[in-house]
């Protein structure tokens, strides 16, 4: 409408090309909507984008169209992100690691719930009618298209859950206090206890959901009939694992960790390669598994895909909130769940027996004795291994440190849900009330790129709204003239040379012995006599002992 009909002619070229740069001069994002085949406008569109958006259906085939073949075969540097829409209605996304490798330059991917007037046909008239009425409310923050804005503009917001078993139960009700809050999460990722919690939340984006079924699984976690029956030889752990393994797969079955709502990711030790692995794809429950497995109560699992051991994440990154920032996260909230330090433990001295802790235990009469028991120690090994690593994220600058007052409970007190559950909402509440009076949350929320890009344009303007290049070079280059200074008395310095202290020197100990210092003495001093002086003096006197000799020759 502003370039008129024959703007996409060859004839203009120009024009075109200098208004998309003019539009991307003025606006910080410029959004190119291509066609469905690879015309002049569509080439014109990849050419001029940093990122390129695959749009597909989520509940369709997962084939290459027509346009995605041509760009596969063409060499674009630019990102390309595959965005997948789902009606509201429709069930949790499925088949998505079908939709990937069929496009593996795609650099990542999104799921998108849409509300119903997305995959309405209207005429044009009354689709401004009805997004008049859409720009009126009130902009949801927690939709799926508001998560894509903050992902292409780089504010997202991520959620990190650390481990610390039963103590983990507190990330929920944390979690809920958020939803109250308002905060939205973008990213969800965690470590032992915690990526079980994320992954939960990831797949059902309530915290409400959430807790209904972390709570079912923690009383199936509670019951020691299951326990005892997976007891095995203590050769690696003292438990089989297939009990355990059977708790976490019923809950999450055979879902992908592609497939979920949020963007998830958990963390694990491989023992195999002595390295710390992230998991971003693959089997959801046996990664989820494997991030909890706790040396000598769970054997290592094998890794589906090259068959490294994989331990609980917690004895390399119990919190892994460096790992969210490096995936793109603007903000992160870390809430950490991990053993504390206690200095109240007993002193058994050199050696420890079972059935005497049991006797002490069982006897009411008898002193207390506080020792850690073996799940204990587990948890704090893999405290005490991250401890610098913790510290450096809490003394992040894009870090939101959270400890929930949970260091009563016990690694398996998995039995006491409903109670951890309390301690952290009640404490989430207290930090995001907080966090709403003051500015954090709005801080979270805006967009600073978009704030520095005003800004520089504010500048920009300062210099001339209207200012060509040259005058903007000649403001640029404008250099002032040198100045010369003369030293006055008072600025002269008092600090001598050598030579002027090997002077004075001289001069004091002429006085001492009663002699006035001549100026005909001054100059001849070699050290104070100039040298073109010197050069002269030098050719006088050559020049007088040459007569001297030719008079004596005569």
């Amino acid at each position: 409408q502003r370039l008129g009909a024959s703007a996409l002619d060859s004839i203009h070229e120009y024009r075109l090309s200098g208004w998309l740069v003019q539009q991307e001069d003025i606006h910080r994002i410029v959004l190119y909507q291509t066609d469905y085949t690879m015309t002049p406008w569509t080439q014109r569109c990849v050419r001029q984008a940093d990122c390129i958006l695959i749009v597909g259906l989520g509940d369709q085939e997962p084939a290459l169209g027509e346009l995605e073949q041509m760009l596969e075969n063409t060499a674009v540097r630019a990102l390309k992100q595959l965005i997948l829409l789902h009606k509201e209605d429709s069930p949790s996304p499925a088949r998505t690691v079908e939709w990937l490798n069929m496009r593996s330059w795609c650099s990542g991917h999104l799921h998108i719930r849409c509300p119903r007037r997305i995959f309405s046909r209207r005429s044009l008239v009354k689709l401004k009618e009805m997004y008049e009425k859409v720009f009126q409310k009130t902009v949801d923050r927690h939709s799926d298209f508001s998560r894509l804005a903050r992902v292409l503009t780089g504010n997202t917001i991520a959620l990190v859950l650390g481990g610390g078993g039963a103590r983990g139960c507190s990330h929920v009700g944390v979690m809920k206090a958020m939803e109250e809050a308002g905060i939205p999460i973008d990213i969800v990722g965690g470590t032992s206890i915690g990526s079980f919690i994320g992954a939960l939340y990831a797949e059902e984006r309530s915290a409400v959901r959430t807790k209904q079924r972390a709570r079912e699984w923690a009383k199936a976690m509670n019951s020691v009939f299951k326990t005892v029956l997976d007891l095995t030889y203590p050769i690696t752990s003292m438990l089989s694992g297939s009990a355990f393994n059977t708790s976490i797969a019923e809950v999450f079955e055979e879902k992908q960790i592609e497939d979920l709502w949020i963007p998830y990711f958990n963390v694990t030790t491989d023992i195999t390669a002595s390295a710390m692995r992230v998991h971003k794809d693959g089997s959801l429950w046996r990664y989820v598994r494997a991030s909890m497995s706790l040396s000598g109560s769970l054997p290592p699992l094998c890794d589906p895909k090259d068959g490294h051991l994989l331990m609980d994440g917690g004895y390399i990154n119990n919190l892994p909130a460096d790992i969210a920032k490096t995936l793109g996260a603007k903000t992160v909230i870390a809430i950490d769940v991990g053993s504390q330090d206690e200095t109240d433990l007993s002193n058994y001295g050199d050696s420890l027996s079972g059935w005497w802790l049991l006797w002490k235990r069982l006897n009411p009469w008898a002193e207390k004795v506080k020792v850690p028991d073996m799940s204990e120690i587990q948890s704090r090994l893999a405290y005490v291994s991250c401890v610098r690593q913790l510290e450096v994220v809490k003394g992040s600058a894009y870090c939101e440190y959270i400890r929930p007052p949970i260091d009563r409970f016990k690694t398996m007190d998995f039995g006491k849900f409903d109670e951890i559950y309390d301690v952290g909402f009640q404490h989430g509440k207290v930090v995001f009330g907080g966090w709403s009076r003051g500015d954090i949350i709005d801080k979270m929320l805006k967009d600073r790129k978009s704030l520095d890009f005003s800004e520089s344009k504010e500048r920009n303007a300062s210099l001339g709204g209207n200012a060509a290049f040259t005058d903007l070079a000649e403001i640029v280059s404008r250099i002032d003239p040198p100045k010369s200074y003369h030293l006055t008395d008072a600025e002269e310095s008092d600090y001598l040379t050598e030579y002027e202290d090997e002077a004075m020197d001289a001069m004091r100990g002429e006085e001492e012995e009663g002699q006035e210092p001549e100026g005909a003495e001054w100059n001849q001093d070699p050290v104070f006599e100039p040298e073109e002086e010197r050069n002269v003096r030098k050719r006088t006197s050559l020049k007088a002992s040459e007569e001297s000799l030719s008079q004596s020759d005569t």
